[in-house]
C-alpha cells in the first residue's frame, strides 16, 4: 500500500541563488512536497499523531529555506527532503520540487525548478532455507537475485548452516542462512520481491513447514511493527528456531530486535548435536 500526503504551491521568499541581484533583492520559490505513505493507521484510528501534517511540512520548508540561503535550489530542495524523512518515520518516499518563476535567464520561461527524490534507507535481516535440489545453489541465486534487482544492498551474508527440519520433521536436512542489508522498499514491497524470487527459483505451494526449493523470510526491517494475516515484523518466530539465531548472530549479534539482543538470545539456546552445523566446504 502507498498513500500520499501533499502540499502544493507552497510560496515562501528567499535569497537564494547565484545571481547578486537574486541574493541582493531575493525572489519567489514555490514548493511542492509529497510523501508517500500508509495512511491506514492514521484513518483507521482518526488519530493526527499518525498522520503526516501539511502545517509541519510547510514549517520544514520554510525553516529549510530560513537556514539559507543557498546558491543552488538544489541544495534547498535536498535539505528539505531530508528534513522530511528525519520528521516523519513513517514516510518512505518525499518528493520535493522548487521553482522560481523569475530566473534570470536570457530567453524566456514562465519558470525553471528542480524535483528531487528520496526514498528512506531501512535496515533489514532476512533468512533464507533450501532442503531440495542444489540447496547451495538455490540460495546463492536467490541472494544474486534480490542483489540483481536491487531489493537489498547486502552488508553482510553468513556462513551457510546444515539444519534439521523445523516444524515437520520427516523431510530432508536443510541448509540455511541469514544476511543484513539495506533496503528502500516497503515491508509489502519487500515482501512481494521475496516471493517473486521465490518463484524464480522453483519454489511451488506445499505443506506448512514441508519441502521447499527455497524460502525467504523478513526477520526485521529496522524498529518496524507490523501485525497482520500476511506480514508480521519482526518475525513471530524468529527466537524460537535455532537455525536463524545461529547464523544471524554470526553477522549481527549486537543487533537489538523487539527488545531482545540476538547474540544473548542464542546464549540461551540449547541445541541437540546436528541440530544447527557450519555447513563442510
Amino acid at each position: 500500500m502507498s498513500d500520499r500526503v501533499f502540499v502544493s504551491n507552497l510560496c515562501l521568499h528567499g535569497f537564494h541563488g547565484l545571481y547578486p541581484e537574486e541574493t541582493r533583492l531575493g525572489q519567489k520559490f514555490y514548493f511542492d512536497i509529497e510523501c508517500d505513505l500508509d495512511l491506514a493507521p492514521a484513518a483507521l484510528s482518526d488519530d493526527y499523531e499518525k498522520a503526516v501534517g501539511y502545517d509541519t511540512l510547510c514549517n520544514i520548508a520554510r525553516e529549510v529555506s530560513n537556514a539559507g540561503p543557498y546558491k543552488l535550489i538544489e541544495t534547498l530542495a535536498h535539505r528539505v527532503a531530508e528534513a522530511v524523512l528525519e520528521r516523519f518515520y513513517i514516510v518512505n518516499q518525499v518528493v520535493v520540487r522548487v521553482r522560481k518563476p523569475s530566473a534570470p535567464m536570457p530567453d524566456n520561461f514562465d519558470a525553471v525548478g528542480v524535483e528531487i527524490r528520496r526514498r528512506r534507507r531501512r535496515r533489514i535481516g532476512l533468512s533464507l532455507g533450501s532442503n531440495m535440489g542444489n540447496k547451495v545453489a538455490n540460495i546463492e541465486t536467490a541472494l544474486s537475485l534480490l542483489r540483481t534487482e536491487n531489493v537489498i544492498e547486502f552488508e553482510a551474508i553468513s556462513k551457510f548452516y546444515r539444519t534439521a527440519p523445523w516444524g515437520l520433521e520427516d523431510q530432508d536436512w536443510f541448509v540455511n542462512a541469514c544476511a543484513i542489508g539495506w533496503t528502500t522498499l516497503t515491508p509489502q514491497d519487500v515482501l512481494k520481491a521475496f516471493k517473486r524470487v521465490e518463484f524464480h527459483v522453483g519454489r511451488v505451494p506445499t505443506l506448512r513447514w514441508g519441502p521447499r526449493a527455497i524460502d525467504i523470510d523478513i526477520l526485521f526491517i529496522d524498529d518496524v511493527e507490523i501485525e497482520g494475516p500476511e506480514l508480521t515484523l519482526p518475525h513471530r518466530e524468529m527466537f524460537n528456531r535455532a537455525f536463524v539465531l545461529v547464523p544471524l548472530a554470526e553477522i549481527a549479534a549486537d543487533r537489538t530486535v523487539g527488545g531482545r539482543r540476538i547474540g544473548d538470545q542464542v546464549a540461551r539456546l540449547y541445541l541437540k548435536p546436528g541440530e544447527v552445523e557450519p555447513l563442510a566446504d
